[in-house]
């Protein structure tokens, strides 16, 4: 059994599960600096898109729903920390925590969840060849067209749709354009491609994984993956990956070759494989495929956005088709379901382009609403003074017409699954500083409830901020205080949107304003206090502090109360 040089490489480098981690080049690649043909971002309006309040679940790991979907294709426990395995999260779960009204309570607009179509079916080396890497983080696409399994079926798809459209709060799949999944032992196996030595379907273990693949089998076999027309993987008969943004194998994954102009096939792999929707495109490059498979999910069921991963690796035209299809797909769905359409507001997208922060660029001309902002994480959130600093260059940055005319906007967090949870004895005031941002935010699951970090290894430490959802030990306290600043926030596009002006020093105290709506607030405060609210709500007018629930009468240009940790002033 012998291993071809690269793969000596793959060994010690670690199969991460999001792809967002794995590199640090400058946002914009140099070639794309120069917008591509495209249709720019029309001015943000009043609406759900100025106001963003995702939140970010793990299907895998919020909730199990239905057990009877666990262990689908053979997957299993690995009996040690289960760092890697699918735990049983699924669509089912988050169906139960919609009719409990959990989002709601949190002033949530939109739920990204991890991409529930079909994944590889087994495993690969996780870290440093350190744990069983399972593809419970929808990472690893094997067929773009079916559901996973694990996931649920399409009837519960569906309802989890209508139960979240019910209650005005959309749909985001994350969605990847850049890479499949790795050939793993137990699909290759499932699925006839012939490159596996004699004995692998028993023998094989996490330590000689990558002995019992031959990697050196005659081309003729590995096309019977996914081939060479359709992804660079640097094997028999596949063009090697590049050395570039655009064309390199990110953690040696399979490379879609996207921008290719020549018309391919169906995979040999997907025109043998008994269940799979995947039909031959006549006239149809890689590009096409992909975007009509999951364009298709949204025709289907009324998706309403997508979070694109690693979206930097793979070129702006790309985007902008998976754009266009989207915002025809959602248009043809809410003229064939009016009833259960939250209303006529177009397709989304969100892009991951580590390490983006808040500026505007070719991405917002191709197809992109908002990007996932890398810069809160990092910044000073419990000093005043850098706080007002970031909320007063968010907001001028942000504003409509700033950049050049165009408006745009990005998607904050404190906590993420491709870098580290925030300090769980922090997420009072990281949650404040967050809610209270310019801009839109996202919720990732279990800051709103103190989730601790679960099992990860050396190799691969993200992993630690995937542990299952902490039903069972959630921390009340600070699980209502982020259900008030979000309701509040779903309020208020001020807060998104407004312009930002400090009224105060001691304590801190700001103001937004943004057409007719106007909130004050305190970030930090504790006992009798004095607002400075003069120029927002005028002297007489009745104002409510939706924190604490205390309602008076401004006088003199001052709001008294006695604050209970923060103060969130609206007019009542």
């Amino acid at each position: 059994m012998t291993t071809r040089p690269y793969l000596l490489s793959l060994l010690a480098t670690a199969l991460l599960g999001a792809c967002g981690s794995v590199t640090s080049q400058p946002a914009v690649p140099a070639q794309q600096a120069t917008p591509v043909p495209g249709k720019a971002v029309e001015p943000l309006k009043a609406g759900w898109a100025a106001n963003p309040i995702v939140y970010f679940a793990i299907t895998d790991r919020f909730l199990n729903g239905n057990p009877a979907n666990d262990g689908s294709y053979g997957r299993k426990k690995d009996g040690e920390k289960e760092i890697g395995t699918f735990h049983g999260g699924d669509l089912a779960g988050l169906t139960v925590k919609l009719k409990e009204g959990y989002f709601k309570q949190l002033g949530v607009n939109a739920l990204w969840i991890t991409a529930p179509y079909e994944q590889i079916h087994g495993w690969v080396q996780g870290g440093k060849a350190e744990f069983k890497h399972y593809a419970y983080h929808g990472y690893f696409a094997l067929d773009y067209t079916m559901l996973d399994k694990n996931m649920g079926t399409p009837d519960e798809l569906r309802e989890m749709v209508d139960t979240a459209h019910a209650q005005g709060i959309r749909v985001l799949f994350d969605v990847v354009m850049n890479h499949p999944g790795y050939l793993d032992i137990e699909t290759a196996q499932q699925l006839d491609i012939p490159v596996l030595w004699k004995g692998a379907a028993t023998q094989y273990t996490l330590k000689d994984y990558h002995g019992w693949i031959d990697y050196n089998a005659d081309k003729q076999k590995w096309a019977q993956w996914w081939g060479g027309d359709w992804v660079r993987a640097g094997l028999p008969g596949y063009r090697e990956g590049g050395q570039d943004d655009l064309t390199k194998q990110l953690a040696y994954l399979p490379d879609f070759r996207t921008e290719s102009t020549n018309p391919v096939g169906l995979p040999p792999f997907l025109k043998r494989k008994p269940d799979t929707h995947a039909v031959e495109l006549p006239n149809t490059t890689v590009r096409g495929y992909l975007v009509q498979w999951l364009s298709d999910w949204v025709k289907e069921y009324g998706i309403d956005g997508f979070r694109c991963d690693t979206a930097k690796h793979v070129e702006l035209a790309s985007w902008q088709a998976l754009k266009e299809a989207g915002t025809t797909a959602l248009a043809d769905w809410k003229a064939r379901n009016p009833g259960k359409k939250i209303d006529d507001a177009p397709f989304w997208m969100v892009g991951e382009v580590f390490p983006h922060g808040v500026e505007r660029d070719a991405y917002f001309d191709n197809g992109f609403d908002s990007l996932l902002n890398f810069d809160l994480q990092d910044s000073k959130l419990g000093d005043m003074a850098a706080l007002n600093d970031l909320y007063a260059g968010y907001a001028h940055r942000l504003a409509d017409g700033s950049a050049g005319g165009k408006a745009f906007d990005v998607l904050s967090y404190i906590s993420s699954h491709d870098t580290r949870l925030y300090r769980r004895d922090r997420l009072i005031e990281a949650g404040t500083a967050l809610l209270l941002a310019p801009g839109g935010v996202q919720i990732y699951y279990g800051d709103e409830s103190a989730r601790p970090d679960g099992p990860a290894s050396a190799g691969d430490p993200q992993q630690a901020t995937r542990s299952d959802m902490n039903w069972s030990s959630i921390n009340p306290v600070v699980l209502l205080h982020w259900q008030k600043l979000g309701q509040f926030r779903a309020r208020h596009i001020a807060l998104a949107r407004g312009k930002h002006q400090k009224l105060a020093d001691q304590p801190y105290v700001f103001s937004r304003v943004y057409g007719t709506d106007r909130i004050v607030a305190i970030p930090q405060a504790q006992g009798a206090v004095s607002v400075p609210v003069a120029g927002v709500f005028k002297d007489g007018e009745t104002v409510r502090d939706a924190y604490s629930g205390a309602s008076g009468k401004v006088a003199g240009g001052i709001f008294k109360l006695e604050a209970a940790g923060t103060v969130l002033l609206e007019a009542l």
